[in-house]
């Protein structure tokens, strides 16, 4: 039997979770040149993978083929509406009409093995502990992995499928490819200079997915007065909900940061640029590993040993204190708390020493 021509890989979000997929699937496809690839994501993330709906060209889109974008968010709002059952069909035939004999599950949820399920692919390949036990049910071969980092986890479900089906071994020095397009890359610059962050510049990051993981705000703007005076600004990034917290930290910050909200694609292209990366266990912290900038890392209820920063020059601060829990609960984390500014600032300059060494 002839070995599949396709894999479809189903990774449905977050940030994060997408980023730390990519090295798995950059090895799969330098591995196999003549399969194509296709990837199931969120809307809301299909800009990690294409900086446009229907981008057909390579820097536009350097992972995979093609981009097969889902909404399950808005969907569950209204399940039984027609337009919403309407619009389900539609996505799911935009994959079906490919189609994939293969489909890789790095996601392990419930819903993303159903999807794996809906999208017809005969071979459906998936963790043996999946993140929600009753996703195994619906894959048709499982993988154990005993890797502790995400990452590694991802390369020892794609090295299982490279060997099974197509007889070849993974290399693991594989990176993410981010998108990369020339008019936002030239925008980007633009927008930087309009407001005065020129190399070096440091990118500060207070929001987290829950309240858990945010380190106090003061801290953050303490950190971007340190880093003014050692003649390196900062650019407070901020996602949906998060205004208030950039701005705080603008304001306090005595001129030498600034807040901008930008999407995806600009985010992709203002980190390229950067010197330096501050934040918790977030998706624009994995980006700023993904593209090689140095990262100061703070870490709480979350197990660095598992999502660190990977692939790039870090420090990474947890405080012994701290244990890791996924509960999302809305105050910091005590262990987190205990993380000063001063040890931060200090890793800061760490870093940046190291970069103009």
């Amino acid at each position: 039997m002839s070995a599949p021509r396709r894999i479809l890989i189903v990774r449905l979000g977050a940030m994060g979770d997408i980023i730390h997929a990519m090295p798995a699937v950059a090895a799969l496809r330098k591995a196999l040149p003549e399969v194509a690839f296709g990837w199931i994501v969120e809307k809301r993330w299909f800009e990690l993978l294409s900086t446009h709906m229907r981008s057909r060209h390579a820097p536009d889109r350097p992972l995979v083929d093609t981009v097969h974008v889902v909404d399950t968010r808005r969907w569950r709002k209204s399940l039984l509406s027609g337009d919403t059952r309407a619009e389900i069909r539609s996505s799911l035939n935009d994959v079906r009409e490919i189609p994939y004999p293969v489909a890789i599950d790095f996601q392990g949820s419930l819903k993303s093995a159903v999807i794996g399920k809906l999208s017809w692919a005969q071979k459906r390949f998936g963790f043996s502990d999946p993140w929600e036990t009753p996703a195994a049910l619906f894959y048709t071969a499982t993988v154990a992995s005993a890797s502790a980092h995400v990452v590694e986890r991802n390369f020892d479900l794609a090295g299982a499928v490279a060997h099974s089906e197509f007889g070849c071994s993974l290399d693991r020095c594989a990176s993410a490819e981010l998108p990369s397009n020339s008019e936002i890359e030239s925008q980007a610059s633009q927008a930087l200079e309009r407001f005065g962050l020129h190399r070096p510049f440091a990118i500060l990051n207070p929001g987290a997915g829950w309240g858990a993981k945010q380190w106090p705000l003061d801290r953050f703007a303490e950190v971007a007065r340190a880093l003014g005076k050692d003649g390196v600004r900062s650019l407070v990034n901020f996602g949906p909900s998060e205004e208030e917290l950039a701005k705080f930290v603008e304001e306090k910050s005595e001129g030498y940061a600034i807040a901008a909200q930008v999407t995806i694609s600009e985010l992709i292209a203002v980190t390229r640029r950067a010197s330096l990366f501050i934040g918790g266990d977030t998706g624009p912290l994995h980006l700023a590993a993904a593209l090689r900038v140095p990262v100061v890392a703070l870490f709480g209820p979350t197990d660095p040993a598992r999502t660190g920063p990977y692939g790039t020059r870090s420090i990474v601060l947890r405080d012994p204190a701290s244990v890791t829990s996924h509960k999302r609960n809305r105050e910091t984390e005590a262990g987190l708390k205990n993380i000063t500014a001063e040890q931060v600032i200090a890793a800061t300059r760490e870093l940046l020493t190291g970069a103009k060494a």
